[in-house]
C-alpha cells in the first residue's frame, strides 16, 4: 500500500476527468444545440421546421447550420417558406476592437418562398406570425448581429390557385448589410449600407442601394431600387390573372426610391414599359376592333420617340397610412407621352433628409421635392 497521501494520489486524476467530461461535453454538444433548434423550430405557431446538422467551431467562436427549413403549416399540409442550406454564424472579431461582441451571418443559397393562397386561406386567428419566426430565427443567434451576407439567394413569389401558375422570382440574389448593430455610428444617420443584386423574371437586372438604421422600433431608410430589362413576356401569367392581357414582346422595368424617417415615408415608384406589344384575340372581327384599341391606346399613352408607356406614382406621409397622389399619377402618363418621356433611371429626387426634415421654410413638402428633383435632373442633363 502506496504511503503517499490522498491529494498527491489524486493529483492527477481530477484533472483527468474534467479533461474527459469537457470532451465530451465538446463531443455531445452540436446534439445538444441542434435538439435545441428542432424543438424551437417545431413549436413555432403556424410553422414547422427542422436542421439536418450543426457544426461547431470553438477556436474561431461559431457555429454552422446545415439544411435548415421552415413550413407554413395549413392544416394536415405543409407548404415549403423557408430554406437555409448553410448557415455560418461567427463573432465579427473587428468589432472587439471597437469594444463590441456581435456576429456575422453567412447565408448561402437561401429560399423564401411567399405562397399568396397560405395567406388567404387562414383566419386571424390561424394566420402565422410573422414576429414568431423572425424572433425563432434571431434567437439562435446568441448575440446581436452586424453584418449580414447572402450568396446566391432566391426570393419567389407564387399563387398556385391561377391558371397557369404565378411564379415571379429574384435568383442569384447577392446581399451585403454591414453595421446592423451600430458599431460606428453617429447621430442623425443612417449607420448601415445595405446593397444587393440578382436576377428578375424575364432575365432583369435587380439593384438595391442604400442605408439603413435597424435599431428604431420602425427603422429608418434611404433606398434607391431598380429593375431593368426584363422581358415583359415574364408577366404574362400575372397580366393574365389580373388584367385579361397577354405581352407578344416589350421590356418591363421600374425605378423607385424611398426614405423613410421616425415612422414617416416619402418616394416614389416609376415603371415602364418599352416597345410593348400585345397578343391579339382571335382572328375574327374581334381581333380587328382589338387590334384598333391596342394601336389608339399606344398613341394616346406612348412616347412616340422611345415607345415607352410610363408614369411615376408618387408617395408621402405616415408609414401606417401612406397617400399616395392619384392625379400627378395620371398626368405624369401624358407628360411621359406628350412632353417628355421618363428616363430610364432613378431620379436621384429622394433621400433621407426628405423624410426627417418635414417641414421647409414655408414651402410644402411637395414642392421642395420639385425643386430638389428639377435641381438634379439639370445636373444630370449638363453632364
Amino acid at each position: 500500500m502506496s504511503d503517499r497521501p490522498f491529494y498527491r494520489r489524486k493529483r492527477f486524476l481530477i484533472p483527468a476527468v474534467v479533461v474527459l467530461l469537457l470532451v465530451a461535453f465538446r463531443l455531445y454538444l452540436p446534439t445538444l444545440v441542434k435538439d435545441y433548434v428542432n424543438k424551437t423550430l417545431a413549436e413555432l405557431p403556424g410553422y414547422y421546421g427542422q436542421v439536418t446538422d450543426i457544426d461547431i467551431a470553438l477556436l474561431r467562436g461559431a457555429y454552422v447550420i446545415e439544411g435548415m427549413y421552415l413550413n407554413v403549416v395549413n392544416g394536415a399540409t405543409e407548404v415549403p417558406f423557408l430554406k437555409l442550406p448553410q448557415t455560418d454564424i461567427s463573432v465579427e472579431w473587428k468589432s472587439l476592437f471597437q469594444g463590441r461582441v456581435v456576429s456575422e451571418i453567412y447565408l448561402t443559397s437561401p429560399e423564401v418562398i411567399y405562397l399568396l393562397e397560405d395567406q388567404e386561406g387562414l383566419t386571424t386567428e390561424e394566420s402565422p406570425s410573422t414576429d414568431d419566426w423572425t424572433k425563432a430565427l434571431t434567437d439562435l443567434v446568441p448575440i446581436d448581429i452586424n453584418h449580414l451576407e447572402i450568396t446566391d439567394g432566391t426570393l419567389a413569389y407564387v399563387e398556385v390557385n391561377a391558371d397557369p401558375n404565378i411564379d415571379l422570382e429574384i435568383t442569384n440574389l447577392r446581399l451585403v448589410a454591414d453595421n446592423l448593430s451600430n458599431v460606428v455610428a453617429a447621430p442623425n444617420t443612417l449607420p448601415s449600407p445595405v446593397t444587393a443584386r440578382g436576377v428578375s423574371f424575364g432575365g432583369g437586372a435587380v439593384k438595391l442601394d442604400g442605408r439603413v438604421n435597424l435599431l428604431r422600433e420602425v427603422p429608418d431608410v434611404d433606398l434607391t431600387f431598380s429593375l431593368e430589362n426584363a422581358n415583359a413576356t415574364a408577366l404574362n401569367d400575372w397580366t393574365r390573372q389580373y388584367v385579361g392581357i397577354d405581352f407578344e414582346s416589350g421590356t418591363f422595368e421600374v425605378f423607385s426610391e424611398v426614405a423613410i424617417a421616425d415612422g414617416y415615408m416619402t418616394g416614389y415608384v416609376k415603371p415602364l414599359l418599352t416597345d410593348g406589344k400585345l397578343i391579339g384575340k382571335d382572328d375574327s372581327f374581334t381581333q380587328v376592333v382589338w387590334e384598333g384599341f391596342v394601336g389608339f391606346f399606344k398613341f394616346l399613352f406612348t412616347n412616340q420617340k422611345t415607345d415607352t408607356l410610363g408614369t411615376e406614382v408618387d408617395f408621402e406621409g405616415d408609414l401606417s397610412d401612406p397617400q399616395v397622389q392619384v392625379w400627378p399619377t395620371v398626368t405624369n402618363i401624358f407628360k411621359n407621352a406628350w412632353i417628355k418621356a421618363f428616363s430610364p433611371d432613378t431620379d436621384d429626387s429622394i433621400d433621407y433628409q426628405d423624410a426627417l426634415n418635414r417641414d421647409g421654410q414655408g414651402k410644402s413638402k411637395k414642392e421642395l421635392r420639385q425643386e430638389r428633383r428639377a435641381k438634379r435632373r439639370a445636373e444630370k442633363g449638363g453632364q
